[in-house]
């Protein structure tokens, strides 16, 4: 098998098996109760169970392996990310602010239910994401947990994916250059991946001095992503995307594409990538998957 097999492989199996992980973890952490709370919590299930790639928990465990956490808390973990980032995507998707009809190939959970219920299953997942970072079974560390209690809660708030998300919606009515585009997606898609490697890392009790090699892969990771983003919403398909495409040019939006052009935005995509690996040059065998995720990010179509 060629080494490009090989990389293929181990990817798609390591996709395949974090999302079996997160979506288990969530069916025996949210079961329904039998009152008149089940409506909330069924809305949590159907936004957080059997959708999305899982890029973020696996990143987070594939830093964490690489350092040897036990593979229980680093999906547990991964799972207190993803529910962030389902949370985000509900709320994204509301009519107040994306206003989508369609997530993950399934109608969005305002549709499926209604708007109440989708802002409360939004504030109950980001309520559940520290609620599961704070429990002892995550780690028995009171240290490590309030460090990764730190490091999501930074990435969510007005310094990481709110403030951002906040950034997208003024661009709709100004004028961004290409420093303030970067600025915006740097927080509001890079924040969430840029935890994901930190809180591996925190695991992993590597100290802060030594993660700026993992920093900079996340940052470059990060932005190659929201390149590729834009190159969907510019030239893909809406089925094959799972979601809504051209959103951007309708909002008037700037982007990368709109900004560098579709060729120029796909080779700072390319470029950025090989940075990303080359951040992983102290590492041996064990950070392949991570250089793979890499890879995946400037291939993938939806």
């Amino acid at each position: 098998m060629s080494a490009g097999g090989v990389t293929d492989t181990l990817l798609a199996e390591g996709l395949a098996r974090i999302a079996e992980e997160i979506d288990d973890t969530f069916d025996a952490l949210l079961p329904v109760p039998g009152d008149a709370r089940a409506k909330l919590v069924e809305a949590m299930r159907y936004a957080a169970i059997g959708g999305g790639k899982r890029l973020r928990p696996l990143l987070l465990t594939c830093v964490a392996d690489m350092y040897g956490v036990q593979r229980e808390a680093a999906v547990r973990a991964g799972v207190a990310i993803e529910a962030i980032h389902v949370y985000s995507l509900i709320h994204d998707d509301l009519p107040c602010m994306d206003n989508d009809a369609m997530r993950h190939g399934k109608p969005t959970l305002h549709l499926a239910y209604d708007e109440a219920t989708a802002v409360l299953a939004g504030d109950s997942l980001h309520a559940f994401a520290f609620e599961v970072l704070g429990d002892p079974a995550t780690s028995a560390d009171p240290f490590t947990r309030i460090e990764l209690v730190q490091a999501l809660g930074q990435a969510s708030g007005a310094q990481g994916m709110a403030g951002g998300q906040m950034m997208d919606l003024v661009a709709e009515t100004s004028e961004f250059d290409l420093q303030t585009v970067t600025r915006l997606q740097q927080l509001k898609t890079g924040a969430l991946l840029g935890a994901a490697v930190e809180m591996g890392a925190i695991l992993g009790r590597v100290a802060p001095e030594g993660r700026t090699h993992l920093r900079g892969y996340a940052r470059d990771i990060g932005l190659a992503f929201q390149i590729t983003d834009d190159l969907i919403d510019h030239e893909g398909d809406a089925e094959v995307a799972g979601k809504a495409v051209g959103k951007d040019a309708r909002a008037g939006k700037q982007t990368f594409v709109s900004l560098l052009g579709a060729e120029r935005a796909r080779e700072q995509a390319r470029m950025l990538v090989e940075q990303a690996v080359e951040h992983l040059a102290q590492h041996g065998r064990e950070a392949d998957l991570l250089r793979a995720v890499a890879r995946y990010i400037v291939e993938r179509d939806h």
